[in-house]
């Protein structure tokens, strides 16, 4: 095999195990820019596989890892040839949906370990000769099924997801790439699939998330980029950025709004510009030496971690890539996050500049009996129009809760959750009392909800109403409501109720892991026109105990 061209930058030494290999992963794009591959489909053609090498599966392109590995492995030995520090493993369709068009989902787990195992191989082939770390990604695609749309159960493809994501680790990958992601509802189903492979395996490698943005300026379902940063970060992932669909000419201004507010690192993978239409087809137009000026550009000016190119980009391309980025001193990043939650759409922070945080309370059950005639009679587009209402009216949020006695809550939130997903360009405050009900909910919305709530009413331990609701909360990266009340009940004096608070942030920032930033805390109050001597002064304790809050 042919020496290779110095990767992009300062060398990382060689690691010989998994997880010396993803640490050193972790440093290198901590401390340097580092360089992936580019087109994996164009590479594989240009070798006119044959419809038998396809196992009469044409177009699948998953199947030449154990067909024709070779082929495979001569494209990854081109990228590394050039220098570049990582490939993606041809594993782009090796998940349920994109299988499942060929009747083959079954071969979810082989495909994608085969992939990773033939770039692990050309990798650890170009270690050994060069004396620098080379990496493989393992590229989870987006497969063709939109679980926002109905297209396919969010549970079934997460749990697809693990099984492609354990098939990579079983093949040796260093870190787990989803990536040319258009829902955010699976996107989260294969970033939680990911990490369920991670903590069912013990492995412990970077998760990357790559979401795609049109020529409209959102993703394929109208999401914004920040909706996705919102939606995303919290799931903790380690990387985000964009690929595919555009150029980097496009891409430039999401990935200014990136630079400005994600807390973790950023990539860009761009196709080699728009594709113009040619006598002979469909060709990419940007040169090599113009994606290589786009990238320089982004590091200097956007801090960017990690790039490298999607469709249209050759070893060409990326061997100017590694030329022009080698030694770039990387744009320092001061990103300013916005907490907030998120609708499919857009993502609404916490703090309003110019008002208080409203949230639409008319889609609840408890408290709206027009909302909860209709969503006992079944007019679902009844309930979608309240919504509705809410937003022309200039809330910020909306509250649904379909808790009523006698009512199958599950099938209620999934019903209404699912139309609201969709209908409602604010985020979702997922309200109820029943935790299945409450994950219901979070397994419908692609964007970022709210949960109300948590409390300590029964304790905090491992089988409490507080743990369940929590851990589904981190999970699926959603904010927090918690209420101050503890094992004693709802707390009646300032001093009580700043006590819980205290309590709350102290345990789930502390023990869960949970950005004090997305947590509301709600101080409460009894009704305090009831007449009653001992509720008199509820009011004025609730508002002291809002006031000494802010002070710390």
């Amino acid at each position: 095999m042919a020496s290779s061209p110095t990767p992009s930058s300062q060398p990382t030494p060689v690691s010989s195990d998994s997880r010396t290999r993803a640490d050193a992963l972790r440093e290198a794009l901590a401390t340097r820019v580092v360089v992936a591959d580019g087109a994996m489909g164009t590479m594989l053609q240009a070798q006119d596989p044959t419809l038998d090498d396809f196992q009469q599966l044409e177009g699948c392109n998953e199947i030449l890892n154990v067909t024709r590995p070779d082929i495979v492995r001569s494209v990854h030995e081109e990228y590394f040839a050039v220098g570049v520090d990582c490939v993606e493993t041809n594993t782009f369709g090796a998940n349920f949906a994109a299988l499942s068009e060929y009747d083959i989902a079954d071969r979810n787990f082989e495909l994608s370990e085969a992939g990773v195992r033939i770039a692990r191989e050309v990798a650890d082939e170009f270690t050994a000769s060069t004396g620098q770390q080379r990496w493989v990604l393992g590229s989870m695609g987006p497969g063709t099924k939109l679980p926002t749309l109905g297209h396919a159960p969010y549970t079934v493809l997460r749990d697809a997801y693990q099984t492609n994501a354990e098939g990579m680790i079983a093949g040796g990958a260093d870190a787990l790439l989803v990536e040319t992601t258009q829902d955010l509802l699976q996107t989260k189903a294969a970033i939680l699939g990911a990490r369920r492979a991670l903590d069912a395996t013990g492995a412990n490698l970077p998760l990357i998330c790559s979401v795609t943005v049109e020529t409209t300026g959102t993703m394929l379902l109208g999401s914004e980029i920040g909706a996705a940063l919102t939606a995303l970060e919290p799931l903790g992932i380690d990387m985000i950025g964009l690929n595919c669909a555009t150029g980097p000419a496009e891409m430039s201004e999401h990935l200014r709004y990136l630079a400005r507010h994600s807390r973790i690192p950023l990539s860009c993978m761009p196709n080699a510009g728009l594709p113009v239409l040619g006598k002979d087809g469909a060709h990419y137009p940007l040169s090599a030496s113009e994606l290589a000026d786009a990238q320089e550009s982004f590091v200097r000016d956007y801090g960017l971690s990690l790039v490298g190119g999607c469709c249209g980009t050759t070893p060409e391309h990326l061997r100017q890539v590694v030329e022009r980025v080698r030694g770039v001193e990387t744009a320092p990043r001061d990103p300013r996050p916005e907490p907030g939650a998120a609708s499919l759409y857009q993502t609404v922070p916490f703090r309003q500049d110019t008002s208080y945080l409203a949230i639409g309370e008319r889609t609840n059950a408890n408290g709206s009996k027009k909302f909860r005639e209709a969503m006992l009679e079944g007019r679902w587009d009844d309930c979608v129009e309240m919504a509705r209402d809410q937003i022309r009216e200039g809330a910020h949020m909306l509250d649904l809760c379909v808790d009523y006695v006698g009512r199958d809550g599950v099938a209620d939130m999934e019903e209404l959750a699912g139309r609201f997903a969709t209908a409602s360009t604010l985020p979702i405050v997922l309200d109820s009392t029943e935790v299945p009900v409450i994950q219901a909910g979070l397994e419908k919305l692609g964007g970022r909800a709210v949960i109300n709530s948590v409390n300590y009413e029964d304790g905090d331990g491992p089988e409490s109403r507080f743990a369940k609701v929590t851990a589904l909360a981190k999970e699926h990266g959603a904010a927090l409501i918690a209420l101050t009340i503890d094992e004693e009940g709802q707390a009646r004096t300032p001093e009580h109720k700043v006590a819980i608070a205290e309590r709350l942030i102290a345990d789930l920032t502390g023990n869960w892991g949970i950005q004090e930033s997305d947590l509301l805390i709600d101080t409460l109050t009894f009704t305090i026109c009831t007449g009653q001597e001992e509720s008199r002064g509820d009011g004025i304790a609730t508002i002291e105990a809002i006031r000494e809050l802010k002070k710390r």
